[in-house]
Order: C-alpha cells, then sequence, then structure tokens
C-alpha cells in the first residue's frame, strides 16, 4: 500500500510552521532554509509546494486573512444590525483582538503585516490576485461603514474608517504587546466612538 506525504508535509501544516517563524522572527526570519529546519521538509519539498518565498508569505497571509475576513464582516454585520453602524465600526476596531482570543499567532502577523508590502516580490498570479482580492473585500467593509454612517464615500470619509479599522488597532494593540489589554480594548473602542461621532470636514 502506498503511503501519502507526511503530515507535517502537508501544505496546511508547512503553512503553519511558516506562520510561527513570521510571528516569531518577521518577514525576515521565513526562509526555505528556515522553514526546512523547523519543518523536517525538505527544498525540494517546499519549492513544489510553494514555488518562491514571495509565494510562501503570500499564501501564508492569505489563508489567515480568509479566516479572519469572514469572521470580522459577521461580527460587524450582527453590530450594525443591533446598535447601528458606529459600533459595527468599533467592532471593526477591536475584532483582531477578540480573534486572538482563540487565533492569537494569527491575529498577530494580520495586525503587523501590510498586505501591499507581499507584493512588492517575485509573486505569483494567483497568489497576487488573491492578496488583491482580499484587500478589495476589506476595502468595500470600510466603504460601505463609511456610507452608513455618513451617506458617503468620498475620499476622506472612507480614510477615517480607515484609520479607525486598520491604523489605530495597529498602533495600540501591536506596538506594545497590548492585544489582550483590556485597558487597550477600552482605549481603543472610545477613541473610535469619538472619532466616528462626527462626520470629517468635507
Amino acid at each position: 500500500m502506498t503511503r501519502g506525504r507526511p503530515r507535517e508535509h502537508q501544505p496546511d501544516a508547512l503553512l503553519d510552521h511558516a506562520r510561527a517563524l513570521w510571528v516569531e522572527h518577521g518577514a525576515t526570519g521565513v526562509t526555505m532554509r528556515a522553514l526546512s529546519a523547523r519543518a523536517g521538509a525538505g527544498n525540494g519539498v517546499l519549492y513544489n509546494a510553494f514555488g518562491s518565498r514571495s509565494n510562501l508569505l503570500a499564501l501564508v497571509w492569505v489563508r489567515e486573512a480568509v479566516a479572519f475576513l469572514r469572521y470580522q464582516r459577521d461580527l460587524v454585520d450582527a453590530a450594525v444590525l443591533a446598535d447601528g453602524p458606529g459600533e459595527g465600526v468599533a467592532v471593526a476596531a477591536l475584532s483582531l483582538a477578540t480573534y486572538a482570543r482563540t487565533n492569537p499567532e494569527a491575529a498577530r502577523l494580520l495586525l503587523a503585516v501590510d498586505a501591499k508590502d507581499l507584493l512588492s516580490g517575485n509573486v505569483g498570479a494567483d497568489e497576487r490576485n488573491e492578496v488583491e482580492r482580499l484587500r478589495l473585500e476589506l476595502g468595500d467593509l470600510i466603504t460601505g461603514l463609511a456610507e452608513q454612517l455618513w451617506q458617503r464615500t468620498d475620499r476622506r470619509a472612507v480614510a477615517l474608517v480607515r484609520i479607525c479599522v486598520v491604523d489605530l488597532p495597529g498602533k495600540l494593540l501591536l506596538s506594545a504587546d497590548r492585544l489582550d489589554s483590556t485597558l487597550a480594548h477600552h482605549a481603543l473602542r472610545e477613541a473610535v466612538r469619538g472619532i466616528t461621532s462626527a462626520a470629517p470636514p468635507t
């Protein structure tokens, strides 16, 4: 009977190892050599699975972003329905903090990475398209919240919601390692509520 590929060499398991390297050492720590040493997989296995280091980074981010954006969208939709779009923005801002309760490595990675940086290397067309699709998905969520808040989708309205949902969580939760700090969560929630209480200038 023919044996399949060992579980630790399956793509999902390799991506788990790559994610752990990324969280521990930053993107520069995710190399084929480091992944080979951690997973016990030969370079041939890795290049066959991912093609290049740039593709590997993109695929790690894509897998985490797909799961998180689904989670975030469900939270935001429920908050908007129950308490209005202002609370939807606050929930969106805090969604990585709540996601970290069950997915801490994924939350830290997503907070730390700007998806645009993933596209600067030798990324394949499929991986590039998937990163762009997910960036657009987040953009649609942000634009939708701006429209519900102020009936506006101009550059300033969208930028203000993006500050709340993307920029502030990165500064308050990641830079000082406050991802699980209830005080930081409180500060972020109240900051977002204050920011969204008035429309941006036209």
